[in-house]
């Protein structure tokens, strides 16, 4: 459910209101990277994934079907976390299952189970025994399978590769930086490794096909798998 304007626990001080930006930003809720719909205070410079901004008191997944997880805003104990889906540090907002100790980012725990365009449908896999079209690994976090099974990507693979691209860009200009979203998530031909002895065609397509598979899962990813980002994530995919 979306409101136009909130008011929010972790910002007490003032309104959060909703915008969409094709600029990235740091979630102030649990400190992940996002992009797209989101609650703003333009007066702190402080943002909410829709996820952070509007959490559920608690909520099942079916990757964990005897597991209860509590938001909590943030981690409980005093011992490090990780997200059991990205593999990421939990260092914010999490849902937290006391009883198996497992941990989620809300934008993680918020997951599609499907990612649909209309050309590529990708299905949330706990674990897949295909490698990653990014790594070449197998297992690992959580996966994006197409139905054809020839494209996968790993959630972990996705967020590594949005922080290693993302970081310079982001903390390097500054939080409140109005600079275009540039360039530099490496080009499919580097990122995601094709099968060799292929036509100059059939690679050319199955790249075409890796960069949709690739635009959803990020869009998910950045917690707004709703609006494609088409034009920013596109002009990701453009030197492949």
């Amino acid at each position: 459910m979306k409101y136009n304007e909130i008011s929010h626990f972790s910002h007490p001080q003032h309104i959060l209101k909703f915008e969409y930006t094709e600029i990235p930003f740091k979630c102030d809720g649990c400190k992940e990277v996002g992009i797209g719909s989101h609650y703003r205070c333009s007066f702190c410079d402080f943002d909410l994934h829709m996820h952070c901004a509007i959490p559920s008191l608690s909520i099942y997944h079916p990757f964990y079907t005897k597991c209860s997880f509590q938001f909590f805003y943030r981690p409980p104990g005093d011992t490090p976390r990780y997200c059991n889906a990205c593999e990421k540090d939990i260092t914010g907002f999490v849902y937290h299952c006391k009883s198996c100790g497992f941990d989620l980012h809300p934008c993680c725990a918020k997951l599609p189970m499907v990612l649909d365009d209309g050309e590529v449908k990708l299905y949330l896999h706990r674990k897949v025994r295909a490698p990653c079209h990014r790594c070449g690994r197998k297992g690992r976090s959580w996966s994006y399978r197409s139905g054809c099974k020839k494209y996968n990507l790993h959630v972990a693979c996705v967020r590594e590769m949005l922080v290693e691209n993302w970081h310079e860009l982001y903390f390097g200009h500054g939080k409140g930086s109005t600079r275009k979203l540039e360039t530099r998530i490496p080009s499919l031909e580097n990122t995601l490794q094709t099968p060799h002895k292929r036509s100059k065609g059939k690679v050319k397509k199955c790249c075409e096909m890796a960069g949709l598979a690739l635009q959803l899962v990020i869009s998910a990813v950045l917690g707004d798998p709703t609006a494609l980002i088409a034009g920013v994530i596109g002009s990701l995919m453009s030197r492949a």
